[in-house]
């Protein structure tokens, strides 16, 4: 069980994000990521649809071995968590449980700001789980449906991402804390930063899912210390090749080895 690999499912690139974070936090962890580019992006597509994919995905890393799966999209998790814990033989989580147990601890936080995709904000799965926690809280959401599609066409620093920022972000200067609710948008985390100014907090989903994992695998005995082989220890999959996909991966991990990681896959 210690040797097996974290399962990661994402819609899309940004989830790599979340990735990244785990890689650094969990060190001698192997990690199987599937990222579905075929049917990028969920935002937009109904709640039954985005189960349906999230499952395929979630499925396809348990059939190769992984002991506990990750949903490292904001959409998918707003969606499809809760439905599908039920049906699947190892731990699940997303990306809003490990967010809420870091906000519920920051009792200084008053007034928070969420940004997500459509689909998250309409199906209000943030909003419920922070005022479920936390009844005190002030929340404020927006959805943000150019950024993803603009992360993965490498638009995170331009003019253009600049200025979607700044309007997006128009009316959340007066929050505590922003939550990037989407694990594409700490791509943007630079402007977005510049623009609300260093007081707010940005909150990176994707450290606190990190986090989160360490210790559910420590509680459960799964957790792996010994040193593994490069070549063995990253799966990289994606359901359909894209122009932009080397440079992304290359973006988001820093690392030109990884780029040889990459496999095609039908699911």
């Amino acid at each position: 069980m210690k040797n097996q690999p974290i399962g990661m499912f994402d819609s899309g690139i940004g989830g790599m994000t979340v990735f990244q974070e785990v890689k650094e936090e969990l060190k001698n962890e192997k990690i199987l990521y599937l990222g579905d580019t075929l049917n990028f992006p969920y935002g937009g597509k109904s709640r039954e649809s985005i189960q349906a994919l999230t499952k395929k995905g979630l499925e396809f890393c348990y059939q190769k071995g992984a002991k506990i799966l990750v949903i490292a999209c904001g959409t998918a998790t707003s969606q499809a968590l809760e439905e599908i814990k039920k049906s699947m033989p190892v731990p699940v989580i997303g990306i809003i449980e490990p967010t809420i147990d870091y906000i519920q601890e920051k009792k200084d936080l008053k007034k928070i700001g969420v940004i997500a995709t459509a689909g998250s904000i309409r199906s209000q799965g943030w909003q419920k789980a922070l005022k479920k926690a936390r009844p005190d809280l002030e929340i404020k959401t927006n959805a943000c449906p150019l950024l993803a599609p603009m992360a993965e066409e490498g638009w995170i620093k331009n003019e253009v991402a600049r200025l979607t920022i700044q309007e997006y972000l128009k009316d959340m200067h007066d929050i505590d804390a922003l939550i990037l609710g989407c694990t594409h948008y700490p791509l943007f985390e630079e402007l977005i930063q510049e623009e609300l100014g260093k007081e707010i907090e940005l909150i990176n989903t994707g450290k606190l899912v990190a986090k989160k994992l360490k210790e559910i695998l420590k509680r459960t005995d799964s957790f792996n210390e010994e040193k593994v082989d490069f070549k063995k220890q990253y799966q990289i999959f994606v359901t359909d090749q894209e122009p932009n996909l080397d440079r992304m991966t290359n973006l988001i991990l820093k690392n030109e080895k990884m780029k040889d990681q990459i496999q095609l896959v039908r699911i």
